[in-house]
């Protein structure tokens, strides 16, 4: 009983230093008005907000995005076939990666893979 309430109070003192050392250490100057303002995808905050978008960036993003999805459905496949392989985790996990690489192809006859041409 004795060792949790020394413990909590040792958790209290511990978090509010930090608190105090964040807080301290994060002075910032408001008269930098660079610093201050908003960036936002390269793009400048106090001008126009009608600027062209790259849709090469938005396509190789989105594709970044898709792909990292596909990791994190990979994983308990991965996972499961370490402790049990079976012949239906086989052959769905070899339809998903295949799936995967014809999309993957798709993309890449597509154009959508090359940043700079």
């Amino acid at each position: 009983m004795l060792s949790s309430v020394w413990s909590s109070i040792a958790a209290l003192v511990l978090s509010c230093v930090v608190m105090a050392l964040g807080w301290v250490l994060a002075k910032r100057s408001i008269s930098d008005r660079e610093k201050s303002s908003p960036f936002e995808c390269g793009f400048d905050p106090i001008k126009s907000a009608r600027l062209p978008f790259s849709m090469r960036f938005f396509l190789l993003a989105i594709i970044f995005l898709i792909f990292d999805v596909e990791i994190v459905l990979l994983f308990p496949i991965l996972t499961s076939m370490s402790y049990s392989f079976t012949f239906q985790l086989s052959l769905g996990a070899f339809s998903f990666l295949v799936i995967l690489i014809v999309g993957l192809f798709h993309e890449w006859n597509e154009g959508s893979l090359d940043w700079a041409q």
